[in-house]
């Protein structure tokens, strides 16, 4: 695509749902999982774009995600921190320990 100002050629991002998934557990708790790749970019420099929740009485208390221009990070509670991804089998590995210890701490 050409911009009508003569600019450089403009490659729409192409994002290609790797997975999505829910998990309701029967105290009301629900884990959403949706993975996709990307093309490699400065913000996204391993090619995936990722949203990993835990959702409890209504509230997100457990978070992995890369939400534009703020790079990998994790939520836990009120709190947010930056995350080093590896992989996506180590991110999701990741996310499930949070998870299983916050609802062992219940």
């Amino acid at each position: 695509m050409k911009s009508s100002e003569g600019g450089d050629n403009i490659t729409p991002m192409r994002a290609v749902l790797i997975r999505h998934s829910r998990l309701k557990f029967a105290d009301g708790g629900l884990i959403e999982v949706k993975l996709w790749g990307v093309p490699v970019s400065p913000d996204k420099p391993h090619g995936y774009k990722y949203s990993l929740v835990y959702i409890a009485e209504g509230r997100r208390v457990i978070g992995y995600d890369n939400a534009e221009r703020r790079g990998d990070h994790r939520h836990d509670g009120d709190r947010e921190e930056p995350y080093r991804f590896t992989s996506l089998d180590r991110l999701v590995s990741d996310f499930l320990k949070d998870v299983a210890r916050w609802r062992g701490e219940r």
